[in-house]
């Protein structure tokens, strides 16, 4: 998706989790750190937070908290000031996920093919983490 001065990352995918389930990987830090990076997320509004991974440092806010609806929080790095929206919607196999990160200037091409390819993945350590979950 792009739009004239931006770019945007969006994955969907369906699981075959339930609504609370996903919820808690996305917005407990101990889970966070099993398929994103390692945090001090608080699923508060206006909690400011960092994720940490071996190439740096993520710099974040907390924006929206709708649990097990939805989740938005800035993502700062390297350059970046892009949103990350989290949607989550009920479905008859157990939830649709949604992820959306905008605000990939035109000069972010590699940042925004890195989150295309990076999100990909990030989505298949979330259904690693979730299948461990009880």
């Amino acid at each position: 998706m792009q739009t004239d001065d931006t770019k945007t990352v969006i994955v969907e995918r369906e699981m075959a989790h339930s609504l609370e389930k996903v919820w808690r990987a996305l917005t407990q830090g101990p889970l966070i750190e099993e398929w994103l990076m390692k945090n001090d997320f608080q699923p508060i509004v206006g909690h400011r937070f960092d994720l940490r991974g071996d190439w740096g440092v993520v710099d974040c806010q907390v924006l929206a908290v709708e649990p097990n609806k939805e989740l938005s929080y800035t993502w700062e790095a390297m350059g970046l000031k892009s949103v990350v929206t989290w949607t989550l919607a009920a479905t008859s196999k157990g939830t649709q996920l949604r992820m959306e990160q905008s605000g990939f200037r035109q000069d972010q091409q590699q940042a925004y093919q890195g989150a295309q390819y990076g999100w990909q993945k990030l989505f298949g350590a979330l259904e690693g983490v979730l299948q461990g979950l009880s």
